[in-house]
């Protein structure tokens, strides 16, 4: 980890000599670093991954300091988050947190007739914020997680069909859910137009 580290300060500096000011100048943790650095991108080890074109098990592995990464890829990593080399290695620079994205920027799931579009959050909470677009016909089936989560949502467009542990309502424009993914929950549109519903997933933190 530390030839890493000083293989690619060197590169980010015309003059080597301003690095030589003793050993604690390579006192450095790579993995935490980058895991800051990710999390202030709002990103997800697997979004990282994808963005940086290698495995989400070499983010991981990375992070937790149980591999070394060459100058080139550590450069394609920073390049996906992006953060420049220098500001990355300068203990003292703060690595901005991104505020807005794009509508292109979002992860896209598409199930059948239901297209969702994703933020993550960052921290311990595994927040998610979604924008999901219900076609006519449109039926999730009942779902039960197994997880400790917590979801809600307010309807933006159109109607949804909501099913939480067996009772039934039909939700129009500014109506809202809230509900524990332990319950069991269906979504259906048995309209003619689209639903377009904005929502919150999270995952409680142990």
């Amino acid at each position: 980890m530390e030839t890493i580290a000083k293989s690619a300060m060197v590169e980010t500096h015309a003059n080597f000599d301003e690095l030589a000011d003793g050993a604690s100048q390579w006192e450095f943790d790579l993995g935490l670093r980058l895991k800051q650095a990710r999390i202030a991108a709002h990103l997800s080890q697997r979004q990282l991954a994808l963005r940086a074109d290698i495995s989400n098990t070499t983010i991981s592995l990375i992070e937790q300091n149980r591999t070394s990464p060459s100058v080139a890829m550590l450069k394609r990593i920073l390049a996906a988050l992006p953060v420049s080399l220098s500001d990355f290695f300068d203990g003292t620079a703060a690595i901005a947190r991104k505020s807005i994205y794009r509508a292109a920027e979002l992860a896209e799931v598409s199930s059948g007739s239901v297209t969702t579009r994703r933020l993550e959050l960052p921290g311990e909470g595994a927040a998610q914020i979604m924008h999901t677009f219900y076609q006519p016909g449109a039926d999730t089936g009942n779902r039960v997680s197994t997880s400790e989560s917590l979801q809600g949502g307010v309807i933006v467009r159109g109607h949804l069909q909501v099913t939480i542990d067996g009772v039934r309502s039909v939700l129009g424009p500014g109506d809202a859910y809230s509900l524990q993914g332990s319950l069991s929950h269906r979504f259906c549109n048995t309209n003619r137009i689209e639903c377009e519903v904005v929502s919150v997933f999270s995952t409680q933190p142990a």
